[in-house]
């Protein structure tokens, strides 16, 4: 090997080194601005439901916006080839029914049943079932300083929830809280998927316009109330018309929210992706302060910290132990 071709080869590789490091880097960013996108939810939607809306009108009205939003821009990424919706409808529907549709399902049915915080806290040990799947699915076992950091962001999470003076266990809501969790690991390992070629707006709009369409059934029906008056709703220092809020959360909180947390998955895998998740209970605690007057305790501020130092722990875990790409769903039998 001459002394030419030696250094194009360290060339090369301090390239690739600095794209992945870019890579990365936007990776978390995009995935904080989710996780803030998400955690704003909370705050909007307490608004509308003190002004008399349902859970379940709240929510289908921002799932059902936030998809006619992506709705021209998801058109343009296809940029003609659908083929790839043929390809991908079960991927398409599962991602709309599960990570959307069920898991905002099971979240309110759990928190008609038990407190608030403990269903919260059930629903964000998703990073741990996206750890066991990927251990099972792709013999991906975790690394000391995954399990770590799994282990500190859980502390952080019970001290972020305030639940240290203890809280009414509901066995059925326990089981839907349950759910909610599966639903959000479903979303952390599919948007994490680049193998079936959907551009990650696609991904987004067309889950988002599936599951908002199984939540209107599912309001039509009967099985979520439905009740959405059109009056001012109130928050600390405002009163807006009740579009603002609506506006809010189906174009910040769900269309902007979704697809910067498939970017951040693909760039980051699924394990991390979803640990930097857990920033949306930090982010939905700010919100709830400045929007609500909910001013957070010293140890919930406490928790928060925990979370975020569990986070850097595991992607500290993730230099050593990189994801290996998620198979289509219609492959799996």
């Amino acid at each position: 090997m001459t002394a030419d071709t030696h250094d194009a080869q360290v060339d090369l590789a301090a390239t690739r080194d600095a794209a992945a490091r870019s890579r990365r880097l936007s990776g978390l960013g995009f995935a904080l601005l989710s996780a803030a996108s998400f955690g704003l939810s909370g705050s909007l939607a307490t608004g509308l439901l003190d002004a008399g809306w349902t859970a379940g009108a709240a929510v289908t009205a921002r799932i059902l916006l936030a998809a006619a939003v992506l709705l021209i821009p998801s058109l343009l990424a296809l940029r003609g080839r659908w083929s790839l919706l043929a390809k991908n409808w079960k991927l398409i529907a599962a991602y709309g029914a599960f990570a959307v549709a069920g898991c905002q399902l099971a979240f309110f049915n759990a928190v008609g049943r038990m407190e608030v915080g403990v269903a919260l806290l059930i629903e964000f040990t998703s990073p741990v079932a996206v750890i066991g799947w990927m251990w099972f699915r792709h013999q991906q076992r975790p690394g000391r300083l995954t399990l770590v950091g799994a282990l500190l962001a859980a502390m952080g999470l019970v001290l972020v929830l305030d639940l240290i003076s203890g809280a009414d266990v509901d066995t059925v809501g326990v089981l839907w809280a349950l759910g909610a969790m599966a639903g959000a690991a479903v979303y952390w390992v599919l948007s994490a998927d680049e193998s079936n070629g959907l551009p990650p707006i696609v991904l987004a709009g067309g889950g988002l316009l599936a599951g908002g369409l199984i939540l209107l059934v599912a309001g039509l029906v009967g099985i979520v109330p439905f009740a959405a008056p059109l009056t001012d709703v109130t928050f600390v220092d405002a009163v807006v018309p009740w579009w603002v809020p609506i506006i809010g959360l189906g174009v910040v909180t769900a269309a902007l929210a979704y697809v910067l947390g498939i970017a951040a998955g693909r760039r980051l895998g699924s394990r991390l992706a979803s640990f930097m998740g857990l920033m949306e209970v930090v982010a939905a605690l700010v919100f709830a302060w400045l929007l609500l007057g909910q001013a957070p305790a010293p140890i919930q501020l406490a928790g928060g910290a925990l979370i975020l130092l569990g986070v850097i722990v595991v992607k500290s875990g993730e230099r050593s132990t990189a994801d290996a790409p998620v198979e289509p769903l219609q492959s799996r039998a």
